[in-house]
């Protein structure tokens, strides 16, 4: 990957929402209040040079934060370069609806030519089903879709309750943008396509079993869904009709770098058929994969392994072939029970795929109404292609590639069970908040120093907001995680140090959603000088900003109802994917890492993790609250 590409880095997508206060949801005409939503603002220069001053302080050493402050300097002077860029961006955001939506997706993700397995796609893991047998797997999936239709009927009729965040409505176009969408790749730069609003929006989902795909239309003649028996009908038809396992998988293309990808994408749809077969898996309103079973591990590994699964499949023995990555929405269910989620990112973040997910897992709960339907249906389509000896080895090739980055992944997931909302709630502390303290002060005790920390705060506040960054390492959470292993310290100085870390936590996401954090403002100032043909302003070519954006731990806080956590992979080779779902009483966390850097270690990390949120606790139920 090029320097300047690293510096925009997956300015990266692990863009989940934060949800200091969790959003409620009214009911109300789904896009009505669109309208009435502010624009993102441009914060104003100085505040944002200041800010990235202090955000700069406990990651980099004194030597290059005075040179950054020299080259800040220069930058924000009067007439100096700084402020042309910043006027630049403001006529933009006079001009457009979101300055940085257009932008960010392109940068963050459509130009981003790594792998989407791994390096993009967020995976989810739902709790274990009570099947494991192929009746079992087919009743659910039934359900599964015939929940994602009721839930697809509140977006088509723009019933879907708005959500709330403090009060102020939150933008709700990610909503439109996770059905009947895929992204298509190209040789530099991908594109996403939403067919939901094409003059004959699709009726149909794909199914794929044993590498085979399969268009299954889901609704009758008459615009109503198919019942869950009549689903369940199919996906018979569906699995009687591919029990063959020796065919080549296509799918496994899509998991390739996406430049190697684009040419093999070129060739693939040069044959007629294949053509046709890969449109009708891109127009689909979302693709089930009905996934063989996966090794038996024990009770205590079995959700790390479901994460690998949801994230990449296994490797090309297991079911990375039984995937089509650029899918925005998979909805995988294994023979063994295990199901989940994996969505390309490029439309949406978290929130929205979370909210859909707790809405069909309550969904499948329900007693089933068995009306046994009347008239015959169809036999699913079979998805055909021809498999020539140039496409043989592209396919090969994407295995070869995939099987390295699955022995890569070192992923393992932990219920942590002592406690969860619950603890910092009564010490009146944000339990997000509180959670990244654990984080920083795991990170500290393995390397004995801070690092950056990327955490995705929600813009959603503003129209077709995205995200921006919550920068957890600060000089408050520097000065706590020194002094809590310091036996000098007293427990009641610490206890004020946690809790000035927390509250200036706390801070930096109230100023990230209302759209005054750093991050994003900085990476418009470098488009903007980008898109002016200027030459690159010296504050990005510094090493202060390589090393702010070289995320060591990437996380994310995705708080759903239903007992399940997402992952995602890290963002740089010596770096942790971290994701978190705060239940009531525990918590559940996805640590990721890759084998390939000997100082990395996903096991390791998720155990300091849980010692240094036990000793947070330990430190404040045992210091008295009298001396506070």
């Amino acid at each position: 990957m090029s320097q300047a590409k690293d510096l925009w880095h997956k300015v990266k997508p692990c863009g989940h929402l934060v949800r200091p206060v969790a959003p409620t949801q009214l009911p109300g005409r789904y896009l009505s209040h669109q309208e009435g939503l502010p624009n993102l603002p441009v914060p104003p220069l100085q505040q944002t040079c200041e800010r990235y001053l202090a955000a700069l302080e406990p990651i980099v050493n004194e030597k290059e934060l005075s040179h950054t402050k020299e080259l800040l300097a220069e930058f924000q002077g009067s007439g100096g370069v700084g402020e042309r860029l910043q006027k630049g961006l403001e006529r933009r955001a006079h001009k457009t609806q979101n300055w940085l939506s257009d932008w960010w997706l392109t940068t963050a993700y459509l130009d981003y030519r790594m792998p989407v397995v791994i390096h993009s796609s967020p995976g989810v893991v739902l709790p274990r089903m009570e099947f494991s047998d192929r009746q079992g797997q087919m009743r659910f999936a039934a359900k599964l879709i015939a929940g994602i239709l009721d839930f697809k009927t509140m977006i088509d009729n723009e019933t879907l309750p708005v959500e709330y965040l403090g009060g102020k409505p939150l933008c709700m176009n990610q909503y439109y943008q996770v059905l009947s969408s895929c992204r298509i790749p190209g040789l530099k730069r991908d594109t996403v396509v939403n067919y939901s609003r094409s003059s004959r929006p699709p009726t149909h989902i794909t199914v794929v079993h044993n590498f085979q795909f399969f268009v299954l239309d889901v609704y009758n003649s008459d615009g109503t869904p198919l019942t869950v028996d009549q689903l369940y009908i199919q996906l018979e038809k569906i699995w009687n009709s591919s029990l063959q396992n020796n065919k080549e998988p296509v799918g496994i293309l899509t998991s390739n770098h996406r430049n190697t990808w684009g040419k093999a994408y070129s060739s693939l749809i040069r044959d007629k058929t294949n053509k046709k077969s890969v449109q009708s898996i891109q127009t689909s309103i979302f693709t089930v994969c009905l996934d063989a079973a996966m090794p038996r591990v024990s009770e205590e590994l079995y959700r790390s392994r479901a994460a690998v699964q949801m994230l990449h499949g296994g490797g090309s023995r297991w079911n990375s072939g039984n995937r089509w990555f650029d899918k925005t929405l998979q909805f995988i269910v294994g023979e063994d029970g295990s199901c989940g989620v994996i969505y390309e990112h490029a439309p949406a973040e978290g929130p929205p795929i979370v909210s859909l997910i707790d809405h069909v897992v309550e969904y499948t709960k329900k007693s089933e109404i068995v009306r046994t339907p009347m008239v015959p249906l169809p036999m699913p389509r079979k998805l055909r292609f021809n498999i020539t000896p140039e496409i043989k080895k592209d396919i090969d090739d994407a295995k070869q590639n995939m099987n390295i980055m699955v022995h890569d992944l070192d992923v393992k997931v932990i219920v942590f069970s002592h406690f969860g909302k619950n603890v910092p709630k009564a010490h009146k502390m944000s339990p997000d908040a509180f959670i990244q303290m654990g984080l920083q002060l795991a990170y500290y005790r393995m390397y004995l120093q801070c690092c950056s920390t990327y955490e995705s705060a929600s813009l959603r506040m503003f129209r077709l907001g995205r995200t921006d960054t919550i920068r957890s390492c600060s000089v408050d959470s520097a000065n706590f995680v020194k002094a809590m292993d310091d036996p000098a310290k007293p427990n009641v100085e610490k206890v004020i140090l946690l809790e000035k870390a927390v509250k200036a936590h706390r801070a930096y996401t109230d100023m990230a959603i209302r759209g005054q954090a750093i991050d994003r403002h900085l990476l418009g100032l470098k488009l903007q000088a980008i898109e002016d043909l200027t030459s690159l302003p010296e504050i990005f070519m510094d090493t202060s900003y390589a090393v702010a954006n070289h995320y060591n731990l990437s996380t994310s806080q995705v708080p759903a109802q239903t007992d399940c956590v997402m992952c995602f992979g890290p963002v740089v080779p010596d770096g942790y994917g971290v994701c978190y779902n705060p239940m009531a009483e525990h918590i559940n966390f996805a640590v990721s890492a890759f084998n390939s850097c000997d100082k990395t270690n996903a096991a390791r990390m998720a155990q300091g993790l849980e010692s240094a949120l036990l000793d947070m606790r330990s430190l404040l139920e045992s210091t008295p609250k009298a001396k506070l």
